[in-house]
């Protein structure tokens, strides 16, 4: 039942009390990206959430558009700038997706939505994180978000899929509010964010076995 049909309530009654609630801080966040991202402090782009259904996803800018004497965008971790790190490290850069709450496009708690370029490579297995909406954050964002693998990252959120509750996304927001005060998992070893996923090879499994 809560999956089903309170789960969405909640996510429609809470964004719209976010937004307005919030909405001073959206202004401010809007200004202070016009100046720091020379531009467009908004950044948006295709995901697919539910039953892999694309919907625009919409953010705050986090890297500018600085480019080399080619005209080709420069590596992330250059464009990503101070005023960008500030955005992720507290993770104030996913507050426009309240609106994609609002309109149905995700819910507060459920798989982040990630590039639709992503969907060809999804084993059998990892298809099913689009069983439920995507979510502003959820079990894998909570615990270790860009630092884990990419095939603990998919377990994670097809365990999530099939546990939905709602104490379990009470304790997934409770966690998140940690894991961003701590700054934990913002970049991966190597990258600025998370190294794109190029598939999981044959034979290759996941080493998280569930939550402890």
């Amino acid at each position: 039942m809560y999956a089903n049909c309170f789960k969405r309530i909640i996510d429609f009654v809470l964004s719209l009390v976010g937004i307005i609630v919030l909405s001073p801080l959206f202004v401010i966040l809007i200004l202070l990206g016009f100046i720091f991202m020379g531009g467009n402090p908004f950044f948006t782009q295709e995901r697919p959430g539910y039953h892999e259904r694309v919907f625009k996803l919409v953010k705050f800018r986090t890297m500018d558009n600085r480019k080399d004497a080619s005209g080709q965008l420069l590596p992330d971790e250059v464009r990503l700038n101070k005023y960008g790190r500030f955005l992720r490290s507290t993770s104030l850069d996913e507050l426009p997706e309240l609106f994609n709450i609002l309109m149905g496009h995700m819910a507060i708690v459920g798989p982040r939505p990630l590039l639709v370029k992503y969907l060809p490579l999804y084993n059998e297995e990892q298809c099913h994180r689009h069983d439920v909406r995507p979510g502003l954050t959820g079990y894998a964002q909570a615990h270790g978000r860009n630092s884990v693998s990419w095939e603990d990252k998919f377990a994670m959120d097809v365990w999530y899929t099939r546990n939905v509750s709602l104490g379990l996304d009470v304790q997934i927001l409770i966690d998140t509010v940690k894991s961003v005060v701590k700054k934990e998992g913002i970049s991966s070893e190597t990258s600025a964010t998370m190294e794109a996923f190029m598939g999981t090879p044959d034979g290759v499994e996941s080493s998280w076995k569930g939550p402890r």
